[in-house]
C-alpha cells in the first residue's frame, strides 16, 4: 500500500475492520476522507496520524 490515497477497501484491509464500519465512520465524521468523483479515499499519512491520536 505505497499509494497515498486509499480506497474503502484498502483502508478497510489496513484497519482490519468491515467495509460498512468504514462507511458508518465516514457517515459520522469520525475518519478522516475525502470524497472525490463520487468515491471515498483516505490519505494514508492522516490515517496514520488519525490511529495515533485515538491512543
Amino acid at each position: 500500500m505505497n499509494k497515498e490515497l486509499l480506497t474503502v477497501d484498502e483502508i478497510a484491509d489496513y484497519l482490519r475492520v468491515k467495509k460498512r464500519t468504514i462507511y458508518d465512520w465516514v457517515k459520522k465524521g469520525k475518519i478522516p476522507a475525502i470524497k472525490t468523483v463520487g468515491q471515498w479515499r483516505f490519505k494514508k499519512d492522516r490515517i496514520d496520524s488519525w490511529l495515533e491520536s485515538q491512543n
